[in-house]
C-alpha cells in the first residue's frame, strides 16, 4: 500500500497541473514549451504492461484552440529503493509519447536527498543511443516558501516546501506563510493541505503554530482522518530510522544506498531501536544489518 507521504505527493501534482511544468522550468532549469492548458491523463499502461503498472500521474501540456500537446510529463514520486523501475520508467515514457504523439519527459519527485541522487542515475536501455536520464525533484531543487503572497499564488508548492524542509530552520516560516494564505483555498483543499502541512512541521514549528490557532489541532480533512493513525506510526518509524542514520553519518561511516533504503523501509520500533544501538559501536555500515548482537 502506498504510504501517507507517498499519496499527499501524488495529490499535489493531480490538483494542480502546472506543477510539474512549474518545477520542471522554475526548479530544475529544464525547458517546457509554451502552453495554454496543463491536463492530468490517464497514467494506466495496461496495453503492454500489467494492470498493476501505471505511472503516478502524466500530464499533457495543451497549446493552441485546438489543444494540441506540446508536451507530455510522467510524474512519478519515490520515496524508496525500487529495482523494478529502471525497467518500466522508460515503458512509461516510451508509451506516453505514443498515446500523446509529443515529446515526453520524466520527472522524479523525492523528499530524501540520498533517494533524488538514486533516482538521477542514468538508465541504459541497451539500444544505442537510448540512455534515459529521469529528471529528479530533490529537496534541495524545491523552493522554501516563506511569504504568504507566493503560497496564496501556489498552495500546492507551499505545501511541497513543507514537505522538503519541514524539519529545517525554516519550518516555522513556512507554516505561518501556507496558513496565512489558506483562507482563499476551498474547503476540501484547505483542510487537506493544512493537515499535510502541519504533520510535515517539525514539532517545535507545529506546536508555535497549533498555540498560534490558539487551540490544539484537530485533522479536519477525510484524508487525514483515513490516515492519521497511519501516519503517526509512521512520523515515529521515520524518526527512529532517521536517528540510524544520523549515528552513522555522525561517526563519519558511509551509508550505503541499500542499507538506507533497508533502514527507512523498516516497520519494526524494535529493530529500528536495535540498530540505533549497532550504529554506536559498528565500524561498517553494511554490519548495521547484522541479525547478531544488539
Amino acid at each position: 500500500m502506498p504510504s501517507v507521504t507517498h499519496e499527499a505527493l501524488v495529490e499535489l501534482f493531480k490538483n494542480r497541473p502546472t506543477l510539474a511544468a512549474e518545477m520542471l522550468h522554475d526548479a530544475l532549469g529544464h525547458p517546457v514549451p509554451t502552453f495554454t492548458e496543463a491536463r492530468v491523463e490517464s497514467s494506466d499502461f495496461t496495453e503492454i504492461v500489467p494492470s498493476d503498472r501505471r505511472a503516478d500521474v502524466v500530464v499533457v501540456l495543451l497549446v493552441g484552440e485546438q489543444q494540441r500537446p506540446a508536451m507530455a510529463i510522467v510524474v512519478e514520486v519515490q520515496l524508496g529503493v525500487d529495482p523494478d523501475k529502471p525497467y518500466v520508467w522508460p515503458v512509461y515514457v516510451t508509451q506516453t509519447r505514443a498515446r500523446h504523439r509529443c515529446p515526453t519527459g520524466l520527472l522524479v519527485v523525492t523528499i530524501d536527498a540520498a533517494m533524488a541522487r538514486w533516482s538521477a542515475r542514468p538508465i541504459d536501455t541497451g539500444h544505442p543511443g537510448w540512455t534515459l536520464t529521469p529528471l529528479v525533484l530533490g529537496p534541495h531543487g524545491v523552493p522554501v516558501v516563506t511569504d504568504a503572497e507566493q503560497a496564496k499564488a501556489a498552495p500546492e508548492v507551499a505545501v511541497l516546501s513543507a514537505m522538503a524542509h519541514g524539519q529545517s530552520e525554516a519550518a516555522e516560516a513556512i507554516g505561518e506563510a501556507f496558513f496565512a494564505a489558506a483562507a482563499g483555498l476551498d474547503e476540501e483543499r484547505r483542510a487537506v493541505y493544512g493537515d499535510l502541512v502541519l504533520s510535515s512541521l517539525n514539532a517545535a514549528a507545529r506546536r508555535r503554530l497549533e498555540a498560534m490557532m490558539k487551540s490544539g489541532y484537530q485533522f479536519q480533512s477525510e484524508f487525514a482522518r483515513s490516515y492519521v493513525a497511519k501516519g503517526r506510526q509512521e512520523g515515529i518509524l521515520e524518526a527512529k530510522a532517521h536517528d540510524v542514520l544520523a549515528v552513522l553519518e555522525a561517526r563519519g561511516l558511509e551509508v550505503p544506498v541499500e542499507v538506507r533504503a533497508h533502514v527507512l523501509a523498516s516497520t519494526d520500533l524494535d529493530e529500528l531501536d536495535r540498530w540505533i544501538r549497532r550504529a554506536v559501536i559498528i565500524s561498517d555500515a553494511r554490519d548495521l544489518l547484522a541479525t547478531t548482537g544488539s
